[in-house]
């Protein structure tokens, strides 16, 4: 039984206690797209993958081995985004445990590789040119701060944005339970069309991750 509104995203209250295996569920997903004979779900696959690997290329020319780490971390962000939205599944990309762990080892990686490759780069952007020699230790304070607070924010604005979804659901949910007659077709439209908008923020928020990401890798290349 959920004490609160808020309780639909913690996986301790909801209908089992096992929710975190919702997190693997992609692995029943992903075999069948490498079968022999194509099908609807190869096209899609194959289309993504081409589709974030020509936006994310451009970025990354002098490194574009990165990109094996990219499009994984799209997909396993995506999917999870999109059996979130299944009944009886917890999202978990709607946690502050999962974005984090995500947003934490995306940046520490781009850190080692950086300070053990290329550290030059690493130092030159924490003063942008044309910087006044006045304001460069305030500048190099700035870039610092903003450097060590990017897997905040990568994890942040990936489970605000799921939270605010589904936390419209279910209060859409909890009022079509109670409407009347007349108000009935009014929330269920309601209801279709935020779910609609559902799957459109779970493919948008797998790219800004992803993309963000694939920004942050180009400037210790560039």
């Amino acid at each position: 039984m959920t004490m609160n509104l808020f309780s639909v995203f913690d996986p301790s209250t909801l209908y089992f206690m096992n929710n975190w295996l919702s997190i693997i569920l992609w692995v029943t997903i992903i075999p069948p797209i490498f079968w022999v004979m194509f099908s609807r779900l190869n096209t899609i696959y194959f289309f993504l993958v081409n589709y974030i690997s020509k936006e994310f290329m451009p970025l990354l020319m002098k490194s574009v081995f990165i990109l094996v780490s990219i499009l994984p971390v799209f997909l396993f962000i995506l999917l999870n985004n999109i059996m979130g939205l299944l009944p009886y599944v917890f999202c978990a990309s709607s946690h502050m445990s999962f974005t984090l762990s995500m947003g934490l080892l995306s940046w520490v990686s781009l850190m080692i590789y950086g300070w053990i490759n290329n550290y030059k780069n690493l130092l030159i952007h924490l003063i942008p040119q044309g910087t006044s020699s006045f304001l460069m230790p305030f500048m190099v304070l700035v870039e610092t701060i903003s450097n060590i607070i990017r897997p905040i924010t990568l994890s942040i604005r990936l489970c605000a944005n799921m939270i605010a979804g589904h936390l419209l659901i279910s209060l859409l949910s909890i009022a079509l339970i109670n409407a009347t007659l007349s108000m009935f077709t009014l929330l269920l439209l309601s209801e279709m069309a935020l779910m609609m908008l559902e799957i459109a923020v779970a493919f948008i928020q797998a790219y800004v991750f992803s993309m963000l990401f694939t920004l942050y890798a180009s400037e210790l290349a560039s």
